[in-house]
């Protein structure tokens, strides 16, 4: 039986979060930042999961490195969104 991993299932779960967020975003036709961020939340993920199938320890850094980048960008965007109030949603953790 495979080990869960605490990463994979937590990316996923960001992934369906982001997902949600850009549904409530562009009921309130907010689209351009809604997008910027349903890709990069998305994509951290897809990256770590990639990273888990990877056959070296040099195609694994590399994938994990892009899903960090990912996360810094939708870090970046969530804040944006936070800030500029652009509209009424709370994206702090409960």
């Amino acid at each position: 039986m495979p080990k869960e991993n605490l990463i994979i299932n937590k990316t996923f779960d960001f992934s369906l979060s982001t997902i949600k967020l850009y549904k409530h975003l562009t009921e309130q036709k907010e689209y351009v930042l809604s997008k910027q961020l349903l890709r990069s939340g998305t994509s951290i993920g897809a990256n770590a999961e990639e990273a888990v199938g990877a056959i070296s320890k040099k195609e694994f850094t590399s994938k994990m490195g892009i899903s960090l980048k990912e996360a810094r960008e939708s870090k970046y965007w969530l804040r944006l969104l936070d800030k500029s109030q652009i509209v009424e949603y709370n994206i702090r953790p409960t």
